[in-house]
């Protein structure tokens, strides 16, 4: 991509791939679609920019959101933010720990409202985002950061609220701990609150940063946007543009039961196959995003592979916001990224992290 201004046409692609690789998480599609909108409404310019054109003092940072995908409990009477712009505010805190103006952005996962919120920023800010981000997908905890394999540090961080928390963190002794404060003041607003962290240098950032997923993100959903007008199967567009992806079922969601519990959305869902698939049945435990997946009782995809479902009409990715008993789906999983396979990407994303009693298999190696 080297360094691209995007058009409207490639934003609507960008939220939409973002969406899919979000595996049922990532933020809200249409909140991030919006904000992209209002920031291009503004005049002011996206852009992308390989890694490579960063200069060796420059420093990146990673603005995003923390917090239950859970739908808000506060539709009606929510008063007016005594933050407007909670990212902004924890971006000029950061540069205020730092001393210096930050060079760019890299999001901290790929999804429809945090990849979003990493590039609207950018724009109003008047710098790049990194084509690329730190996850390769959308994971539910900060410990799913590469930072974690590279041991490297996530502080300084700011964190900051729409109800007027501004907190700076220096240090932390672990991850585990640096995770529960930014999930608590998430808790305490009552949704969600930003996070910048993650700055960056560039020998840093060439260890740290999965490249190239904003540009595969561009093509998913314009690959998929073209099939649609083309009459074509626009899930098969979309795997097409993943690595080892294969659909495990078609059928339609048969029970699906969550609860929003410490700045989490946990749920379970069961998809029933149909027609061809009728014989199958499978089902995939939710933190925020799709984590582990079981097809007729059998592990078909372990984390930190992808489990995305998709609306077989569109090829859309479906958030678990707003997932719903009745829905006719395409479960489709892939593989990650491969430095997750690593011992110290496992033990921050594998099964056992998450509680399963299981060894890590790669997708590709599992049979369902």
């Amino acid at each position: 991509m080297t360094k691209t201004d995007l058009t409207r046409e490639q934003v609507e692609d960008l939220v939409a791939g973002a969406t899919i690789l979000g595996v049922g998480g990532g933020g809200s599609p249409d909140e991030g679609l919006a904000e992209l909108a209002r920031v291009l409404d503004q005049g002011r310019h996206l852009v992308v920019a390989d890694l490579d054109e960063f200069g060796e003092r420059d420093i990146i940072v990673s603005p995003y959101f923390v917090g239950s995908v859970a739908p808000s409990k506060k539709t009606e009477g929510k008063p007016t933010p005594a933050v407007p712009d909670p990212i902004a505010a924890a971006v000029s805190l950061l540069e205020s720990k730092l001393g210096r103006k930050v060079s760019g952005t890299v999001a901290t996962e790929i999804g429809g409202g945090n990849t979003a919120a990493c590039l609207a920023i950018a724009g109003k800010l008047n710098i790049p985002m990194v084509d690329g981000d730190l996850m390769g997908r959308a994971g539910p905890e900060l410990h799913q950061s590469t930072t974690q394999i590279f041991n490297r540090s996530m502080a300084p961080s700011a964190i900051v609220s729409e109800t007027g928390d501004r907190i700076l963190v220096e240090s932390y002794a672990r991850i585990d701990d640096y995770e529960a404060i930014a999930r608590y003041v998430s808790v305490v607003a009552e949704g969600h609150v930003a996070v910048v962290d993650s700055a960056l240098g560039m020998s840093a950032a060439r260890d740290c940063v999965i490249q190239g997923t904003i540009s595969k993100c561009i093509g998913i959903g314009r690959a998929k946007r073209m099939a649609v007008e083309k009459g074509e199967d626009p899930v098969a567009a979309v795997i097409d543009k993943l690595e080892n992806g294969r659909v495990l079922l078609k059928g339609k969601v048969s029970r699906y039961t969550w609860k929003d519990e410490k700045g989490f959305l946990f749920g379970d869902v069961t998809v029933s196959g149909e027609g061809e698939w009728k014989s199958k049945e499978f089902r995939s435990w939710i933190m925020n995003e799709h984590i582990m997946g079981w097809t007729n009782g059998k592990p078909s995809v372990m984390p930190p592979d992808l489990i995305m479902l998709l609306e077989p009409s569109s090829g859309s990715g479906i958030t678990n916001d707003r997932l719903d008993e009745g829905m006719e789906v395409s479960v489709v999983g892939a593989s990650a990224p491969r430095v997750w396979r690593r011992p110290a990407g496992l033990a921050v994303f594998g099964p056992r992290h998450f509680g399963f009693d299981y060894d890590y298999v790669p997708f590709e190696t599992l049979k369902s």
